[in-house]
C-alpha cells in the first residue's frame, strides 16, 4: 500500500481546524492509508509515544489538534473520531508533541478541564484511576493476594477508601532492596459536608440544608457564591448488592447569603457558622397554604432525614426510582464557578479547589509521563491522601498504614519465592529511597509584602518552591534540598524557595509524618498560589505544567541524582 506523502497530507487538511466534525470524520475514514499495514497497525499492542502523549496530555474532546505527520501517523483512529486537525512541519507547534516534551504551556487546559469535571474528592480519585487504567496500569485490590502479581517493568495502583489513591510503576531493573522515588501529596479541599440528618425545618418559607464545615470550609469567601452538591451515594440494588456511586448537579443549588450592611453587621468571620451561615437551597410557602412537605421513606430511613426534593434530585441523576434503594450518602457543597484563565495575557488561573489538586494532578500527571527505560532499577511512585486538612489521622490519611503497606506488600511480591523479603529489605528499600512532600505553599501578595520573609517570596509561573521551617513543620533539610537543587538542574526546572517569617504560624504537610514513619529522606516542595484556604484562588497559568516538569523530572532523574552521593 502506497504511503501518502506529509506534502499530500499537508494538503489535505490545511483547513482542518475550521472544518466541521463531520468533515474531519470524513478525514478519519482513511487515516489507516498513512500506515504501510493498517490491521497490524490495529492490532499493535505497545502504545506508541503519540498515543501516550494524547492521554496524558487529555486532548480527548479538546475540538481541534495541530500534529507533526510523525505523530498524526503514530495516533490511533478512535482518539480523533470527533476531532478537527491541523497538521505543522514544525514539531515546536505539534500538541502531542509539547506533551511529550513537557512544555508547560500544554498543561493549562488540560488541568482547568480536571478541575471543572471532578469538582469532589470521589470524582478526582475516579478520574485518576480510568487515566492510569487507559495507560495500562493494573488496578491491585487490596483484599488481594498480590503473591506473583507484580514483576518489573509493571505499572499498578491502589485505592482506598475511594478517597486516596497510591500508583507506581516498577523497573525492568528493579531488584529487591532498591529505592523509592515517592511524591505524596493530598487531593481533600476545604468544603461543607452534609450533616448524617441534613433536613431542617422550612424558615420563612425558605429550604434550608445542614451542613458542616470540613477543616476551613464555610469560611466568609463562601457567602454568597453559587454552590451545587456532589459526592458519593451508597446504594442497594433489588439483589441486596451495595455498590458506591458517583454523582454531582451541574447547576447551583445553594446559596449562602450575607446579610446586608444597613443593618449594621458585617459579614467578616463574625457569623455563627451553625446558625447564621446555613446554606437556602429552595422555597416553600407550603405553611401559608396548611400543607408541608412529607419525608420520603419510613420513619428511620435514611431517605427521610433528608430534605425530600434533594432526595429526588440525587435518585433521578442516578436513575433510582425506590428511594429506600439510597442507603447513605457523601455529599458537599461546591463552587460552580468554572476554572478559567484570566489575566492581561491570561497568565493567571482563577479556580477553587487549587489546595492542593494543584500539585497531587501535576504529580500524577509527572508520573504517567515519566520514562520507562531498561535500565530503570527504582519505584516510581505517586500518593494521594485524604484527610490531610484535618490532621490526616483517619486511614485514608497520611497517618495510616497506607503507603507503608503498598510498599511492604510491593516489595514482598517483587521478591517472588526467593525467601529474602524481610526487616533487612525493608529497611534497606527504604535506606535507598526518597520523598517528596508536595503541597501548594503561598506566593508573594503584592499587597502584603511586609508579612513575607526577605528573599523567600515565590512567584507565580517560575517553578517549583522549597519549603523550610525551623520547627519541622516541614521535613525539608540541607542534605533533601541539594538533592532536588540538583534534580532541578538536570530537568531545566528553576527552584524558588518559602519560609514563614518568625511572627507567623507555619502550617504543615504530610512531609514530616511520612518521612518519620518510614525513615526515608525527604524534601517539601510544591507549587505556589494566592489566597490560599479561599474558595477561589489564584496560581498561575503556567504553573501546573511547571508542576509536571518537575515532578516528572525527578522521577526520572533521582536514580542518576542518588548515585552521585555517597
Amino acid at each position: 500500500m502506497t504511503r501518502h506523502t506529509s506534502d499530500f497530507l499537508r494538503q489535505r487538511s490545511s483547513n482542518m481546524s475550521l472544518r466541521s466534525v463531520a468533515a474531519a470524520n470524513s478525514l478519519n475514514t482513511s487515516r489507516l492509508s498513512s500506515f504501510a499495514n493498517p490491521s497490524e497497525f490495529e492490532k499493535k499492542k505497545t502504545m506508541s509515544d503519540a498515543e501516550k502523549a494524547f492521554i496524558v496530555g487529555n486532548l480527548a474532546g479538546c475540538g481541534w489538534l495541530s500534529l507533526c505527520d510523525s505523530c498524526y501517523r503514530d495516533l490511533p483512529e478512535h482518539h480523533t473520531e470527533s476531532l478537527a486537525l491541523r497538521l505543522r512541519d514544525d514539531r515546536n507547534s505539534c500538541s502531542l508533541c509539547k506533551v511529550m516534551s513537557t512544555k508547560p504551556e500544554a498543561f493549562t487546559e488540560p488541568f482547568l478541564k480536571f478541575m471543572q469535571e471532578n469538582p469532589t474528592i470521589f470524582h478526582a480519585v475516579g478520574y485518576f484511576k480510568d487515566k492510569a487504567s487507559s495507560l495500562g496500569y493494573k488496578e491491585l485490590p487490596a483484599r488481594d493476594d498480590w503473591s506473583g502479581k507484580l514483576e518489573a517493568g509493571g505499572k499498578y495502583f491502589v485505592t482506598r477508601n475511594g478517597t486516596s489513591v497510591i500508583a507506581f510503576t516498577v523497573g525492568k531493573a528493579f531488584k529487591p532492596g532498591n529505592g523509592v522515588a515517592m511524591v505524596a501529596g493530598h487531593i481533600d479541599a476545604l468544603t461543607a459536608k452534609l450533616k448524617p440528618v441534613s433536613n431542617k425545618p422550612t424558615k420563612a418559607g425558605y429550604v434550608q440544608l445542614g451542613v458542616a464545615p470540613y477543616a476551613g470550609g464555610l469560611n466568609e469567601t463562601w457567602w454568597d457564591r453559587d454552590l451545587s452538591i456532589g459526592g458519593r451515594v451508597i446504594v442497594r440494588d433489588e439483589s441486596g448488592k451495595t455498590s458506591s456511586k458517583l454523582v454531582k448537579l451541574d447547576w447551583p443549588i445553594a446559596k449562602i447569603p450575607t446579610l446586608a450592611p444597613h443593618f449594621g453587621v458585617g459579614i467578616m468571620g463574625q457569623q455563627n457558622k451553625e446558625t447564621e451561615a446555613v446554606p437556602i437551597i429552595g422555597l416553600d410557602n407550603s405553611d401559608i397554604s396548611s400543607s408541608t412537605a412529607q419525608p420520603l421513606g419510613p420513619a428511620g430511613s435514611f431517605a427521610a432525614t433528608q430534605p425530600p426534593r434533594l432526595v429526588k434530585i440525587i435518585a433521578k441523576e442516578l436513575g433510582i426510582e425506590d428511594y429506600s434503594q439510597i442507603v447513605n450518602w457523601e455529599l458537599e457543597l461546591f463552587d460552580l464557578q468554572p476554572a478559567t484563565v484570566g489575566g492581561l495575557d491570561k497568565e493567571f488561573i482563577f479556580a477553587g479547589r487549587i489546595d492542593d489538586k494543584l500539585c497531587s494532578w501535576a504529580a500524577f500527571e509527572g508520573l504517567l509521563a515519566s520514562e520507562a527505560n531498561d535500565d530503570d532499577g527504582i519505584i516510581k511512585l505517586v500518593a494521594l491522601f485524604d484527610d490531610e486538612e484535618i490532621g490526616s489521622l483517619l486511614r485514608q490519611g497520611a497517618r495510616g498504614n497506607f503507603l507503608p503497606s503498598v510498599i511492604e506488600r510491593t516489595v514482598e511480591s517483587l521478591c517472588g519465592e526467593s525467601k529474602t523479603f524481610g526487616p533487612g529489605i525493608l529497611g534497606q528499600t527504604y535506606a535507598q529511597s526518597f520523598l517528596v512532600s508536595a503541597d501548594v505553599t503561598h506566593a508573594v501578595n503584592p499587597n502584603f509584602l511586609g508579612r513575607y520573609l526577605e528573599d523567600h517570596t515565590p512567584r507565580l509561573n517560575v517553578g517549583i518552591s522549597i519549603a523550610a521551617d525551623s520547627n519541622g513543620h516541614m521535613t525539608t533539610d540541607s542534605v533533601s534540598t541539594a538533592i532536588i537543587t540538583r534534580v532541578c538542574e538536570l530537568s531545566d526546572c528553576t527552584p524558588q524557595v518559602f519560609q514563614i517569617r518568625n511572627d507567623s504560624r507555619s502550617g504543615g504537610t504530610v512531609g514530616p509524618m511520612l518521612s518519620s514513619a518510614l525513615g526515608v529522606k525527604s524534601i517539601d516542595a510544591g507549587m505556589a498560589q494566592l489566597s490560599m484556604h479561599s474558595i477561589r484562588a489564584t496560581c498561575g497559568s503556567l504553573d501546573p505544567g511547571l508542576g509536571v516538569k518537575f515532578f516528572k523530572g525527578f522521577l526520572d532523574k533521582w536514580e542518576k541524582v542518588d548515585a552521585e552521593w555517597q
